[in-house]
């Protein structure tokens, strides 16, 4: 009886942890929250600060600002197309009119793009959910069709 109790509850453990790492929905812990950010930053340094500053706030009338606005806080799948795809339109964000062409970062991998993003989603001032990879795997593989 033991023994049975005992697969019984492996089985349980396993669906269980199956479930979680395929749902694209799931709370991200602190833990791996605080290492998302961490190698997000690296990332943002080597990618993304040049145009869009250290601190987030970006060049006036040329690359948008990052701070609390609703292209970083919001749809995250329009975030990640924008890293994925580029951007190419006038944008409008607090006031200013930003207008300079943002590069395609397709060469970053899945894990790069979620931890960039959500480094970018939890840095200068903001404080939004964090960006899975299977949420990257997920438009970028809508993205090719």
């Amino acid at each position: 009886m033991i023994g049975f109790k005992k697969t019984a509850l492996f089985l349980i453990s396993i669906v269980a942890l199956y479930s979680c790492s395929h749902s694209s929905n799931k709370k991200v812990s602190a833990a791996d929250l605080g290492k998302s950010v961490a190698a997000g930053q690296l990332i943002y340094t080597q990618n993304c600060a040049s145009c869009h500053q250290v601190d987030g706030g970006g060049v006036q009338h040329m690359n948008p600002p990052l701070n609390k606005t609703t292209y970083v806080l919001g749809d995250k799948t329009e975030l990640i197309k924008i890293v994925l795809n580029g951007f190419n339109k006038n944008v409008d964000i607090n006031g200013g009119t930003y207008s300079n062409v943002m590069a395609s970062h397709d060469f970053l991998k899945d894990q790069e793009i979620a931890d960039v993003l959500t480094y970018v989603r939890n840095s200068f001032g903001n404080k939004a959910d964090a960006i899975t990879v299977d949420e990257v795997k997920d438009v970028r593989a809508a993205n090719k069709k």
